[in-house]
């Protein structure tokens, strides 16, 4: 992996990351967490998006989709796990 490659996950992460977070108001977990969760969002919504049978395309616009939406899971699983299971 070059310096760009991981120079591009890093700003669609602390993209998704940052919309994940201004979707799902309370959360207050800050940007350093907000940058992890949208990498790791990144991560589930390459995965998880194909498994479901949707294709959004390629480009960068398309992954940062992927990951706000994976990062938006992360984000609701983690507020059931911190909240007890109430929303």
């Amino acid at each position: 992996m070059s310096g760009q490659e991981l120079l591009i996950i890093l700003l669609i992460g602390l993209i998704a990351g940052w919309l994940a977070g201004q979707i799902v108001q309370g959360t207050g977990f800050g940007l350093i967490a907000d940058i992890a969760l949208g990498i790791v969002g990144a991560l589930i919504g390459a995965w998880l998006l194909p498994q479901l049978g949707i294709h959004l395309g390629s480009g960068i616009v398309a992954a940062i989709i992927a990951a706000t939406i994976g990062a938006l899971v992360l984000l609701l699983i983690l507020r059931l796990v911190y909240r007890g299971g109430r929303w």
